[in-house]
């Protein structure tokens, strides 16, 4: 079987490292990275301690048993491409799963399976992938190599890069911080953290800007009704103000939040709802599903809405991921502060500048090469096959620089490790005019203001074909089999935690956030936490 990867990747300029004062003067918008680095590593020092005390107060379940909420995901099955010969799915560029399991790893406990979004897992972290073109939104690109985990098999991976647009054309942000301030976010890995993250996004921000703080717990409130960015003494007293008690009631602090972004609303800008919280709503299913109505109608105003996920033992993984696919925007889990960091410093580019929506992928096999296929992943972001001309049809957006990868498996027709067997009167009439070509790939998306899609095309030719995987692609499939690996190995048949980890020191490559170090150590955890386990049973 074979694996396909496909990858996007956007341009992205050097950023400077200093701006002067008479740039930040300025009305041009400078690099969210260079602006106000004095507030920054303030910021930085001061949640650094703020997470070490943290770390003093971990939170672990009665009898570490874990009560949180998920979506129900089985892995995705293997298809027969002589009968089902097109995959079509919608992007998704949430990381919130990866530091969810992240969190429980480091607490000594293994996920459960439903947890575990093996996207999450491969777009959490870089990859090397080329820019897009200029004047092109992406850059797609594929790859094809041997299975690391499956001898016989392949595997696919397809990319794509976003692009970047240059500093002066960077767009001021509306910004509504949504904040849960119930009882249950008391602890210290909640509204504590929480307080902290919001401090290092207000940082980033500059006078062209715009910040109001609603804060919802058994009734909604609205605690900044608008602020200039330059601002931040005034904002970061607001959050500083913040402490938690009371029920939770989330729907009416999302209208309020909703409200005042319109109300705030920059023509050209970036307008977001940012809702942060544990995800503990506490509302009926009647209510809940008028809540995702809200947001589905709140979309069409051009107002996106990110989740930031926060804390454990209530914490609503579902819930929080449905709400911000609902709202064309990310979902991401903080567990500490250097994930804060990551998230609302070095990406929040690619977090809040929306440069395509509707971003679709629909792979057609060609049967004559592909005998079976599986996409690893992107579960529930599966599509029919005729939403991918349906530009009625929701499906996921990709922000400035953003990176999106996506891995098949597959088993070539001359394989002689099928999982299904072939069918006796369907394959003997395959056509042979295209006999070099493995599949056709096909990315459909609408620029910002568009109703109407464009359409982007590529061939994979068996010519494309690598002996191993390495670098980048060695790296994203361990991150996909350590996730499959967690969700119970279904389709690992006998490749184990030690394959994984040789497959990511392979993979590792320059590392200067460390993250491809700590995913190895996690790996490791994992391993041990099994052994564990299976020795007391």
């Amino acid at each position: 079987m074979a694996i396909l990867l496909i990858s996007a990747c956007a341009n992205e300029p050097e950023q400077p490292e200093q701006v002067n004062q008479t740039e930040l003067a300025q009305p041009t918008k400078v690099p969210l990275q260079s602006r106000h680095r004095a507030e920054q590593k303030m910021a930085v020092a001061g949640a650094m301690m703020h997470d070490m005390a943290l770390s003093q107060h971990l939170y672990l379940p009665p009898n570490n048993v874990i009560t949180e909420k998920y979506l129900e995901t089985p892995e995705n099955g293997l298809f027969v491409t002589n009968e089902q010969p097109v995959s079509t799915f919608s992007i998704d560029v949430d990381t919130g799963s990866y530091t969810n399991i992240r969190r429980m790893l480091n607490h000594g406990l293994l996920p459960p399976a439903d947890a575990v979004r093996v996207e999450d897992f491969i777009n959490y972290f870089d990859y090397h992938y080329a820019p897009a073109a200029s004047g092109q939104t992406f850059n797609l690109d594929t790859q094809l190599a041997l299975s690391p985990w499956n001898n016989g098999r392949h595997l696919l991976k397809i990319s794509l890069m976003g692009s970047q647009p240059e500093a002066q054309w960077q767009k001021p942000a509306n910004l509504v911080f949504l904040v849960d301030v119930s009882g249950s976010m008391k602890a210290p890995d909640k509204l504590p953290l929480l307080i902290q993250s919001l401090r290092l996004l207000t940082s980033q921000l500059d006078k062209q800007d715009k910040v109001s703080i609603v804060t919802y717990a058994g009734q909604s409130n609205t605690l900044l009704a608008s602020a200039s960015g330059d601002q931040q003494l005034q904002i970061m007293q607001a959050l500083d103000s913040l402490s938690a008690g009371g029920s939770t009631n989330g729907e009416g602090g999302i209208r309020q939040a909703y409200h005042l972004a319109r109300a705030n609303f920059i023509q050209e800008g970036v307008n977001r709802v940012i809702l942060a919280t544990d995800g503990d709503f506490n509302v009926g299913i009647s209510d809940l599903e008028q809540l995702k109505d809200l947001i589905r109608q709140q979309r069409q105003s051009g107002v996106a809405l990110t989740t930031l996920g926060f804390g454990s033992g209530n914490y609503n993984d579902a819930l929080m991921e449905s709400l911000s696919n609902l709202g064309n925007g990310q979902h991401a889990y903080i567990d500490n502060i250097n994930e804060a960091r990551k998230v609302l410093i070095d990406e929040l580019s690619a977090s809040m500048e929306i440069i395509a929506s509707d971003v679709k992928i629909q792979v057609e096999f060609n049967p004559a090469v592909v005998a079976e296929y599986r996409l690893v992943g992107y579960q529930n972001r599966m599509l029919a096959r005729e939403d991918f001309n349906n530009d009625h049809v929701d499906a996921g957006e990709v922000g400035a620089g953003h990176r999106v990868t996506a891995l098949y498996e597959l088993a070539l027709t001359t394989s002689d490790i099928r999982q299904v067997d072939p069918l006796r009167y369907a394959e003997n009439n395959q056509a042979t005019s295209f006999s070099n070509e493995l599949a056709q790939i096909k990315l459909r998306y609408k620029q910002p203001g568009n109703n109407a899609s464009q359409l982007q095309s590529t061939i994979v030719s068996l010519q494309d074909h690598s002996r191993e995987v390495d670098g980048d692609f060695a790296f994203a499939a361990a991150a996909a089999g350590f996730a499959q690996l967690l969700k119970g190995g279904k389709y690992m048949q006998h490749t184990g935690f030690a394959d994984i980890l040789q497959l990511a020191e392979r993979g590792k490559g320059q590392d200067s956030h460390g993250y491809r170090s700590e995913f190895i150590r996690l790996v490791r955890s994992a391993d041990a936490l099994t052994t564990s386990q299976a020795g007391t049973l």
